[in-house]
């Protein structure tokens, strides 16, 4: 787990962003809805205050949004392990914007651009949130999924084990010991060259594409509880391959595809909405030196 020393760097590093900006933003400095003691009676983090800086104030809102866009592994810690550096960050920002507030920072074009560009950013994402965001709904998941797993389950599986060793000789000495009846456990552990020959040779269950082309069109060729006749040649050496069983694989569960199903949903409907926008309005394209470039194909 992330150290406190770390989060601290971290939540630093945030400040020249979160803290300074969009935080900076969103305190405001009208009378307090509630006090931090009174915060566990209220549900909304934007009317809960952490801290007064003058007559402004700081939320609990704002100390979430800043651990929202800290890299992952803190996100992933409790609010309680990053409380103190994230308030303290935030107080800073309050000042510093407070600062930058009583400069004419706020009257030049560069900063008004980039406040701009903030600014469309914000509405872009709470649009994408309240139109595209909403309709990904678990309902519509699992009818997703009922779809998924119908084209995902029914691969064939195979398990197997395997015997590898250098040379083609020492593979056929091993199939004519299996034909006088030798373990083919034992045979595995005494010669195979592979790691797993300690375990007998034994892969687990495996599709086609998780092995070599060589090994899978011998493997999935054979009936259970066959060996290979004649040895496999692949890139590793030699192989003499058991055939255990072959089963079909059961498709994932809907917790297992849901967060990629939810991608894919999004993304899907963002691209519709997009071209959506794109079909009713008349866009012009210039290239660098202001010349007129065609649309994308």
């Amino acid at each position: 787990m992330p150290s406190l020393r770390s989060a601290a760097v971290a939540a630093t590093v945030l400040l020249s962003t979160a803290a300074a900006g969009s935080l900076a933003v969103a305190q405001t400095t009208s009378a307090p809805a509630t006090s931090a003691p009174a915060a566990a009676a209220e549900s909304d983090p934007s009317k809960i205050v952490v801290a007064t800086v003058g007559n402004g104030t700081v939320t609990l809102a704002d100390l979430i949004a800043m651990r929202e866009a800290l890299p992952a592994q803190y996100r992933q810690m409790p609010l309680q392990a990053l409380y103190p550096h994230l308030l303290e960050r935030a107080i800073d920002g309050y000042l510093i914007a407070r600062a930058a507030r009583a400069t004419d920072l706020a009257e030049r074009t560069d900063v008004k651009q980039r406040i701009k560009r903030a600014e469309d950013e914000v509405l872009s994402q709470v649009y994408l949130s309240e139109t595209i965001a909403e309709k990904v709904t678990e309902d519509a998941l699992r009818e997703r999924y009922a779809k998924a797993a119908a084209a995902d389950s029914g691969q064939e599986e195979a398990h197997a084990r395997h015997i590898l060793v250098d040379t083609e000789e020492q593979a056929k000495q091993v199939i004519a010991d299996l034909d006088k009846g030798a373990d083919f456990a034992a045979l595995a552990k005494e010669r195979s060259t592979d790691p797993g020959g300690s375990e007998g040779g034994d892969l687990g269950w495996f599709s086609a594409e998780q092995m070599v082309p060589e090994f899978s069109t011998a493997a999935f060729a054979m009936e259970p509880g066959s060996y290979s006749k004649q040895p496999v040649k692949s890139q590793f050496g030699w192989h003499v391959i058991l055939l255990e069983e072959k089963r079909k694989a059961p498709a994932p569960t809907f917790e297992e595809m849901q967060s990629q199903l939810a991608s894919e949903m999004t993304r899907e409907l963002i691209t519709a909405r997009l071209a959506e926008l794109r079909k009713d309005a008349v866009v012009q394209r210039f290239g660098p030196d202001g010349s007129p470039m065609p649309a994308p194909q």
